[in-house]
């Protein structure tokens, strides 16, 4: 009897051991569940944050502020929730009346202001004569809200007093013209080739982001001037949209669309019918320029009945065909790689093309390889330049 009783207390304990286990195991099992949801959110978050979402936090702050239609005495036009309509005022104080000091540059949509807004937020405002227009609001709210790293990001707009205007981010490094471009002078800028490659990723993966936009949004008029770089010099593609905004609001003036410009696919024609693959080839001339150095426009006005490629061909051989300033920075192999997709990208017809997400990987796997090589190698790479560059395999 006592061994039963025994057995009884050793049983009953034995079931107190199981049921506390069992009920920690569930509290663990419970937090465990809601460590991994918060993981799963802040993971959700950060990648719409990231690649895919405004660069910029304080623009993604106003994008959800929006901010009413203020008074106005243009037409009232609808407004869609989260996209700004900033008021002639703001951007007035901002610019200081868009005094002459603030003026930094013309694009495709007119004069491009730097303005400071009341925030703190710097601003670039384009300002170009025209009534207000609801096809204008349209297009600003579509691409107001695609965001991606390696865009400039389009934070609103205002249609009064005669003018309309855009309001972007700025981007306080400028255009790549300021960096790139060999003019003889010492300048503070020493771009390196991986760095040229780093900048053409940036530049390739906004493009492509676009593209892959349903249905695509084709640039129509990608070039270097619309590849700026932050103050670390990521690359941010510019005026995406902009073309087709001109084109819908019937005023897109012929300076921005005649096939004199060098960016231009020849395949578009006079009728303007741009594609994603007319983007691949104006973004072949934008590596072109990275290779040489030179704008792709003074190489047009060399003489060769206005083919590049036909300058390429003569000069592909030739010393004087990578950037000068380049020696000593890149591997004979990854330059290779690079200019062969140059080439790539602007070859006839433009069905051969790459798409743009071809290209994102390939730069991707020269930049990675070109680091891996020069990291290992050290200073003592073989470099080879110009002639040597296509002969010595």
């Amino acid at each position: 009897m006592r061994e039963v009783w025994r057995l009884y207390r050793m049983s009953g304990s034995f079931a107190a051991i199981v049921g506390g286990a069992g009920g920690a195991l569930a509290v663990l099992a419970m937090v465990v569940g809601f460590v991994w949801f918060c993981m799963l959110q802040r993971r959700s978050f950060s990648n719409k944050n990231s690649e895919t979402g405004s660069s910029d936090p304080s623009a993604v702050v106003e994008m959800k502020r929006g901010g009413g239609p203020s008074s106005s005495s243009a037409p009232a036009l609808s407004e869609p929730h989260g996209t700004r309509q900033f008021t002639i005022e703001e951007l007035e104080q901002a610019t200081k009346h868009f005094n002459e000091s603030k003026l930094i540059g013309y694009g495709s949509f007119g004069l491009v202001y730097k303005g400071f807004l009341c925030d703190g937020t710097v601003v670039a405002i384009k300002r170009r004569t025209g009534v207000p227009r609801q096809e204008l609001v349209e297009e600003v709210v579509h691409l107001s809200g695609i965001w991606h790293r390696n865009l400039v990001t389009l934070l609103g707009y205002c249609q009064e007093r005669g003018y309309q205007m855009l309001v972007f981010e700025h981007l306080p490094s400028g255009s790549m013209c300021n960096h790139l471009y060999d003019t003889g002078k010492d300048s503070t800028t020493k771009l390196e080739f991986k760095q040229r490659l780093t900048i053409a990723l940036g530049a390739a993966k906004g493009l492509c982001h676009l593209h892959s936009q349903k249905p695509p949004i084709v640039h129509s008029n990608f070039k270097t001037a619309n590849v700026l770089v932050d103050e670390n010099f990521i690359a941010k593609v510019a005026d995406a949209g902009v073309m087709k905004l001109l084109q819908r609001i019937e005023d897109a003036t012929p300076s921005h669309t005649t096939s004199s410009n060098v960016f231009r696919d020849p395949e578009v024609g006079p009728m303007g019918l741009f594609s994603e693959m007319s983007d691949v080839y104006s973004f072949g001339v934008f590596l072109l320029e990275l290779v040489t150095g030179r704008e792709a426009s003074h190489i047009d006005s060399l003489g060769y009945n206005g083919s590049i490629l036909q300058w390429v061909q003569t000069h592909l051989s030739s010393n004087d065909f990578v950037d000068h300033r380049l020696a000593g920075s890149f591997i004979a192999e990854g330059m290779d790689d690079f200019i062969r997709l140059t080439l790539q990208c602007m070859s006839y017809p433009g069905k051969q093309r790459p798409k743009m997400e071809m290209v994102v990987l390939e730069i991707d796997r020269i930049l990675e390889k070109e680091i891996t090589l020069t990291t290992v190698m050290g200073e003592g790479t073989d470099i080879v330049l110009g002639s040597q560059l296509f002969t010595s395999k």
